[in-house]
């Protein structure tokens, strides 16, 4: 994963804002570059990919954003409970308290899940083996430990989804904050 140079950065957050909303078969280049500012010509000279570079520069930004937010979170001090309610913390944060959707998830609709399911797996996996790792050093066996994990993404997914469908991010925020206790039981 290559950090995107300044001049692509300075776009990413109005394609993240695109691609999490439309996802990306909505993403038209006129939308793009209402977005960005950028004209077509400009577009293909900051992302000669065309807009698989342009959701490859996105994601790595979020890869990052990932390790960031919930895994230096969970690779931090303090016991269980403590790491896992620290990453719940910046999640919740993160996706303004279940008012935005998830992007990787949006990434899996449509055409672009081929190109794009290795990049965003990658990301789920390391994330998940994140969690089980604290909840391994609290103690848990491994099997136990592996499937809180997956239990804990599907849950902060879920959460996610019906938040925006029922139009009440509570929903979110209480799933954020009861998952850590449910996570260590």
């Amino acid at each position: 994963m290559a950090k995107p140079t300044a001049a692509k950065q300075t776009y990413v957050p109005p394609l993240l804002d695109l691609f999490r909303q439309y996802g990306y078969d909505g993403v038209s280049l006129s939308k793009i570059s209402q977005a960005t500012g950028l004209g077509k010509a400009s577009l293909y000279h900051h992302f000669p990919g065309g807009k698989d570079d342009m959701v490859t520069t996105v994601l790595d930004t979020l890869d990052q954003w990932l390790q960031a937010t919930a895994l230096d979170a969970l690779e931090s001090e303090g016991d269980a409970l403590a790491r896992l309610t620290r990453m719940g913390d910046r999640i919740c944060e993160a996706y303004s308290h279940g008012q935005k959707p998830c992007m990787l998830a949006s990434l899996m609709l449509g055409s672009a899940k081929e190109n794009f399911q290795p990049q965003v797996q990658g990301m789920l996996q390391r994330w998940m083996g994140a969690i089980a790792t604290v909840l391994t050093q609290a103690g848990m066996a491994e099997s136990l430990a592996q499937e809180r994990s997956e239990e804990a993404l599907i849950a902060i997914q879920g959460a996610l989804i019906m938040a925006r469908a029922m139009d009440d991010a509570a929903i979110f925020e209480r799933t954020m904050q009861h998952l850590p206790q449910q996570l260590c039981r």
